[in-house]
C-alpha cells in the first residue's frame, strides 16, 4: 500500500478536506452497520422475552431452550475461534491497533462481531452494545480506507471516524467526538440512525428537580463510594477473566456455556437481570424497588456481568456498568430516604450522578462520562453536580492506584498474544552524573557506549550550554549527563552510570 506521508506534508489543507469528506462516507456506512446491529439487538431482547414467556412453567420447553443456549455457545465459540479479535468489548483491540501493536482483519471482524454479539444478547448475557458498536464502526472505517487505497495515516484517521460513528449511532452521543473529521462522521451516523429509530435519548426518566445545594455535601461520600466500587469492579472483571483462562481443559464453547447456563436460570427466576439491564433502570427510576431489593439486584447483576464478560463473549461493559452505577445511586438515595428523611423526588438525581461517577472511576475519563451521560439522558440541568461527583470518584480511584479498565484489558490481551507490555511511565526520575577525566565515557561518542537498560539519555550539559544528545555527540570530561529512568530501576542505573563515569580513573589509581 502506498504511503501518504509526503502528500500530507505538501498539502495538509487538501488532506483535511478530503478526510472530512471520507469521514462523512464512514459515518454513513459505519452508522448503517451499527444501526443494523442496534436493531438486531432490539429484536434479540424482544425474542428473548417471548421465549421466556413461552417456556416458563413448562419443563419440556425450558429444556428445549437450554439446548438452544448450548447451540449458541457452540456457534459463538466457533466465531471467537475464527476471529479472536471479536472477544469481549472491542475497545482494547482498537486501542491496540491504533498503537501499532495489534492488527484486525476488518472483513472478518464485522460479520463475526455482529453475529456473536447478537447471539450473546439473545442468550441473555449481561453485556453492552457500546464496545461492539465502536469496533464495528472502526472496522467500517478501516474497510473504506482499504477500498480507497488510503495510506496508513489516513486509515487510522478513518478508523477514529468509524469509532465515533459507532458510538454516535449506538447512543446518540455525537459530541463525544473530538476531531473535525470524526465529528463529521459522528454527526452523519447520528443523523442516519435518528432518521430510522428517532432521536429520543437512550435513558428516558424524570430527573425531577435540580439537586438543592443543601444536598451537595452528600456528593462527597457518594463519590468516594463510587470510586472505591469502581476499583473493585476493575479488579473483579480482571479476576473473572483470569479464572476463565485457568479453565484450559474446557473448550471455548464450554466456557461460554457457563454464563449462558446462568442466564437460563435467571430467565425463569429474575429475568430483569438479563441483557444489558435497561429495564432495571426503568424500574429503579420509577421507584418500583425497595432498598433491600436494590441491594439484592445489585449483587446478582454485578456477579452476572462479571461472569458474562469474563467468558470472552462478544459484548461490552459500558451499558452494564452504567446499570450498576445507577443501582449504587438508587441504593444511596433510598438509604437517605429510609434513614435520613431525604425527599424521594431526589433519588433519581443520585441515580444519574452515580452513572457518571461509576463510569469515571472505572474508565477514568470524567469529561467523556459527563458528555455521554447528559447526551444519553437529554438533561443539562445536572452539569455542576455531575462534574463534582466525577472529580471525587476520579480522585478516589486514582488514590487507590487502579488502572483504567480498558488499559488493563489491552495489557491482558497483549500478554495473551505474547506481546510484552510497555514499561510503566509513572514514577520517572532524573539522574545527573559528571564525566570524570580518564573515565570510560571520556572522548567517546554516545552510540559507542553500552548504556544501561531502562534509561534514556535526555541531555548533555557542557558548561553553560545544554546539548541535545544524538549518536554522534562526543562526550568530554566535565560534561554532565542527564538520564531519565524509573523508580524501580533507579539504584541499578545510578550504580552503572557511576562506574561508567569513574571506573577507569579508579583502576589507574589502584594500579599506580
Amino acid at each position: 500500500m502506498k504511503q501518504d506521508t509526503s502528500e500530507v506534508m505538501k498539502d495538509s489543507e487538501a488532506f483535511q478536506v478530503r478526510l472530512i469528506g471520507r469521514g462523512v462516507i464512514v459515518g454513513i456506512v459505519g452508522g448503517l452497520i451499527v444501526l443494523a446491529y442496534r436493531i438486531a439487538l432490539t429484536y434479540a431482547s424482544a425474542w428473548l422475552n417471548e421465549v421466556i414467556g413461552w417456556a416458563e412453567g413448562n419443563g419440556l420447553r425450558m429444556g428445549l431452550w437450554f439446548l438452544c443456549l448450548t447451540a449458541m455457545a457452540v456457534i459463538i465459540g466457533k466465531l471467537v475461534t475464527y476471529e479472536p479479535m471479536i472477544s469481549g468489548s472491542g475497545i482494547p483491540q482498537l486501542e491496540g491497533e491504533m498503537a501499532g501493536k495489534l492488527e484486525q482483519t476488518w472483513w472478518k471482524v464485522i460479520p463475526a462481531k455482529f453475529l456473536g454479539g447478537f447471539l450473546s444478547l439473545l442468550g441473555g448475557l449481561s453485556l453492552g452494545r457500546e464496545g461492539p458498536s465502536i469496533q464495528l464502526g472502526a472496522m467500517s472505517g478501516k474497510g473504506i480506507a482499504r477500498v480507497l487505497q488510503c495510506g496508513r495515516t489516513e486509515e487510522k484517521f478513518l478508523m477514529t471516524c468509524g469509532a465515533s460513528a459507532g458510538l454516535s449511532a449506538a447512543f446518540h452521543a455525537p459530541s463525544a467526538a473530538v476531531l473535525v473529521s470524526a465529528m463529521a462522521s459522528s454527526l452523519t451516523a447520528d443523523l442516519t440512525a435518528g432518521s430510522v429509530i428517532g432521536i429520543e435519548p437512550v435513558f428516558q426518566f424524570d430527573i425531577g428537580n435540580v439537586l438543592p445545594h443543601s444536598y451537595y455535601w452528600l456528593l462527597i461520600p457518594l463519590g468516594m463510594i463510587l470510586g472505591a466500587m469502581g476499583v473493585f469492579y476493575n479488579w473483579f472483571t480482571l479476576m473473572m477473566q483470569k479464572l476463565y483462562q485457568k479453565l484450559k481443559k474446557i473448550p471455548v464453547w464450554g466456557k461460554l456455556l457457563i454464563p449462558l447456563a446462568a442466564a437460563w436460570i435467571l430467565a425463569f427466576t429474575m429475568p430483569e437481570l438479563l441483557g444489558s439491564g435497561h429495564n432495571l433502570i426503568i424500574g429503579l427510576t420509577s421507584h418500583q424497588y425497595t432498598l433491600g431489593a436494590l441491594l439484592f439486584l445489585f449483587l446478582l447483576k454485578f456477579l452476572f456481568a462479571g461472569l458474562s464478560f469474563g467468558s470472552g463473549a462478544p459484548g461490552g461493559i459500558f451499558f452494564p456498568l452504567l446499570v450498576l452505577g445507577s443501582l449504587i445511586g438508587g441504593i444511596f438515595g433510598m438509604t437517605g430516604v429510609s434513614f435520613f428523611g431525604m425527599d424521594l423526588d431526589y433519588v433519581n438525581n443520585f441515580v444519574l450522578l452515580s452513572m457518571a461517577g461509576y463510569f469515571t472511576a472505572i474508565v477514568r475519563a470524567p469529561l467523556t462520562g459527563i458528555i455521554l451521560i447528559f447526551e444519553m439522558t437529554g438533561s443539562l440541568s445536572q452539569l455542576l453536580s455531575l462534574s463534582i461527583i466525577s472529580i471525587i470518584a476520579y480522585v478516589t480511584a486514582s488514590l487507590l492506584k487502579s488502572a483504567p479498565i480498558y488499559e488493563s484489558l489491552l495489557e491482558r490481551l497483549l500478554q495473551k498474544r505474547g506481546v510484552e507490555p510497555e514499561e510503566d511511565e509513572r514514577g520517572k526520575i532524573l539522574q545527573e552524573q559528571v564525566i570524570m577525566l580518564g573515565s570510560e565515557l571520556e572522548n567517546r561518542r554516545i552510540r559507542e557506549i553500552a548504556w544501561p537498560k531502562h534509561c534514556l539519555l535526555v541531555a548533555v550539559k557542557r558548561g553553560e550550554r545544554e546539548l541535545l544528545p544524538h549518536g554522534d555527540t562526543l562526550l568530554k570530561a566535565s560534561d554532565m549527563i542527564v538520564i531519565l529512568t524509573n523508580e524501580k530501576n533507579e539504584a541499578e542505573v545510578h550504580d552503572y552510570l557511576e562506574q561508567l563515569c569513574r571506573e577507569k580513573l579508579h583502576s589507574e589509581g589502584e594500579s599506580g
